[in-house]
């Protein structure tokens, strides 16, 4: 959330301190100074109004006794462009997309350790070249990745072989389901769906061993055909053949934050998540927004990010 800073020590631990002849009046925690909200009526005031406390055009025309055209007038002053920020140091990194509609979205690469934005850029669809721009940005500012975090693109795995790859475990479990359900009919299938669903809570060991052990058991029925009408022969449970498959592929990189040289890594990419989620939760408050205007929001929500 958006807080004031303390004209006297910068501090951001400001709270209100009642009204003055009908103006907010605030006090900072760290220093005792008293102050008023000077950027109130400002540009850059409706701004911080519009995007952070969430109030509307409506509201804020209500608030400051104007009309909405010149609130929107307003707004539209505001100059809010995304730039890739100066970089230094090292540490893991997520990265991901997140869409509106389906010809446009942004992706992003986030600092695991600050949640700082490393890398923005507006995309209509999702392709490999995205992600491998965004790694080459962000090293060709100086930032060192140590591990990269992706939720499950099959070709990234090859195109990023250099770097530790961890895949996020959320998104295995969620992809297991998805070829078997939440309550699958056979027996194997729930024992498969049960496996991969404690995968956050075992050692990679552990897991793989119950997972050959689950295969070595259920041998027969992965690999028993039907024959069809036409006379040709199918695997008959196929979808369970598609999650053992799925399984297979992301193994090697399921456990990586459990390698030597990779402590502090995630083992899922909840924070890049959490991060789209707080993003569409402000968005949500101004329905109806051009998408010009949508992307101005966006820059200006990631900006904020980099001065935390």
């Amino acid at each position: 959330m958006y807080k004031l800073k303390c004209p006297a020590c910068g501090d951001t631990h400001t709270v209100k301190n009642g009204k003055r002849k009908g103006v907010q009046t605030y006090v900072c925690r760290e220093c005792g100074y008293q102050f008023r909200n000077n950027e109130r009526f400002s540009q850059d005031g409706i701004w911080r109004s519009y995007q952070y406390g969430k109030q509307t055009v409506s509201e804020l025309a209500s608030s400051y006794g104007v009309s909405d055209s010149t609130i929107k007038r307003r707004l539209r002053g505001v100059a809010m462009k995304w730039v890739q920020p100066q970089l230094s140091g090292e540490g893991f990194v997520h990265i991901d997309a997140t869409y509106w509609g389906h010809n446009w979205g942004v992706m992003l690469a986030l600092d695991d350790e600050s949640g700082k934005p490393l890398y923005l850029e507006f995309i209509a669809h999702e392709k490999v070249q995205d992600f491998v721009d965004a790694v080459r940005s962000i090293e060709g500012r100086n930032y060192v990745i140590k591990g990269i975090v992706i939720d499950g693109m099959k070709s990234l795995f090859d195109e990023f072989g250099n770097y530790k790859i961890q895949m996020c475990q959320y998104h295995m479990i969620q992809i297991v389901r998805r070829y078997l359900t939440l309550h699958p009919r056979l027996i194997a299938a729930r024992e498969l769906n049960d496996l991969v669903g404690g995968i956050t809570t075992k050692r990679g060991a552990d897991f793989e061993k119950e997972y050959r052990e689950w295969k070595s058991k259920w041998n027969e029925m992965l690999n028993r055909r039907s024959t069809l009408k036409s006379g040709k022969r199918q695997f008959t449970h196929k979808r369970l053949r598609s999650a053992m498959h799925s399984v297979d592929f992301y193994l090697p990189y399921l456990f990586t934050y459990q390698q030597p040289g990779c402590e502090g890594m995630p083992n899922t990419n909840n924070k890049i998540e959490g991060t789209f989620t707080d993003l569409k939760k402000n968005l949500n408050n101004h329905s109806g927004m051009s998408k010009e205007n949508r992307k101005r929001f966006i820059s200006g929500f990631f900006l904020a990010l980099c001065e935390i």
